[in-house]
């Protein structure tokens, strides 16, 4: 089973997708590459904090749409695998669930940079169900 916490979503002032929505669509996606169970976490922020981490983490400036960091890339440690955290700016993104999907494509291992179109199809499909 995965569990899936949504973080800030009451006050980021944009429309926010139903936490079952978000549940759902992050378990589609994991379940896509063949994750059925742990932990993620996704949270909403503003464009000054996913600034900040986008700078931190992959040294690019201004905010960005969406950001995942992945923990337990290897399975179970000592308890429910940690699969990791999805970032979302609302105000940097156009389509919330879509958002939430491509996050959790990543946590997966998937990278639309390096692979030839296999991530954004398998994203555009998962959101057409």
């Amino acid at each position: 089973m995965v569990d899936v916490d949504v973080i800030g979503e009451t006050r980021s002032g944009a429309e926010i997708p139903p936490r079952a929505e978000i549940e759902r669509l992050v378990s589609l996606a994991l379940a896509s590459a063949g994750v059925d169970d742990g932990h993620v976490a996704v949270e909403f922020v503003d464009a000054e904090r996913i600034a900040e981490l986008n700078a931190e983490h992959r040294a690019k400036q201004g905010p960005t749409d969406v950001l995942s960091f992945p923990i337990d890339e290897a399975g179970d440690a000592f308890g429910p695998r940690e699969l990791g955290d999805i970032v979302i700016c609302p105000e940097h993104t156009e389509d919330l669930r879509e958002a939430v999907v491509h996050g959790a494509l990543h946590l997966t291992g998937m990278d639309h940079e390096t692979d030839d179109g296999e991530m954004l199809a398998l994203q555009a499909e998962i959101l057409s169900w």
